[in-house]
């Protein structure tokens, strides 16, 4: 926890200095708000924030759900039969070949401007990582366990639960991480796109009207989702990887 909170104060360190270096070259303050007026457009515009700031966290959390349960059972059935490794994989790779960014306004033309789109689009960014980090944390599990598993011959539940899971966590935990970080980058670039309520469809009205004040504080809101996912998976990482 210590590390998280110098990395954060590090992080506005490096913001006022960011800051106090575009004052000095004269960068006018509709292209960047001081960070006061930040702070003030946060309590000013508190209520229109949190509305579209609801609206974005269910697409955020919808993503991760669909995102990771997908991504863990493709890394499953891969790891456990070699048909479908050949099956599945070089089509996962090949999706990965597509730009989200060809891809996103094909989506929200299918889905629409609502939620189903923006979760889409996310959860298709944080699906390969998830996908190959627990797939190769599968994949390594210590030939000495599975045969000491052959030995006792123990179900083939007991042996995914005790033997290959345990080993898969750490390459687990990597790809929930990453996931957390791309989600809401996945969500703001499909409320880009296409979208009438959220952060990023915030952002583009703000910008178009020159607030960029109100445009930095649904800024900050995402930042401080990401950074509070973060902390989250490094929390669980912590627990259960000493568990294990």
């Amino acid at each position: 926890m210590r590390d998280k909170f110098y990395s954060l104060l590090w992080l506005l360190v490096v913001i006022g200095c960011a800051w106090q270096a575009a004052r000095a070259a004269g960068v006018p303050t509709f292209l960047l708000p001081a960070p006061q007026a930040v702070l003030v457009a946060l309590v000013q515009h508190r209520a229109l924030l949190a509305h579209h700031l609801f609206y974005t966290l269910t697409e955020i959390l919808l993503a991760l759900l669909v995102g990771i349960g997908s991504g863990t059972l493709a890394a499953i059935a891969m790891a456990s039969s070699q048909r479908l490794r050949r099956l599945l994989f070089p089509l996962i790779t090949a999706s990965q070949a597509i730009p989200i960014f060809a891809l996103a306004p094909l989506l929200v033309l299918w889905l629409g401007y609502g939620i189903a789109s923006k979760v889409a689009v996310a959860a298709l960014i944080l699906f390969f990582p998830l996908c190959l980090s627990l797939f190769e944390g599968l994949c390594r599990t210590p030939p000495g366990w599975l045969e000491l598993a052959q030995t006792l011959s123990p179900s083939r539940f007991y042996r995914f639960r005790h033997l290959y899971w345990p080993a898969a966590l750490p390459g687990f935990f990597t790809g929930l991480h990453m996931a957390m970080i791309l989600a809401p980058i996945g969500v703001v670039m499909g409320e880009w796109v296409g979208a009438s309520e959220g952060l990023g469809y915030l952002m583009m009205q703000s910008n178009a009207r020159l607030e960029t004040a109100l445009s930095f504080a649904a800024l900050t809101l995402l930042l401080m989702i990401t950074l509070l996912l973060s902390a989250i998976v490094t929390l669980l990482r912590r627990k259960y990887l000493w568990q294990s």
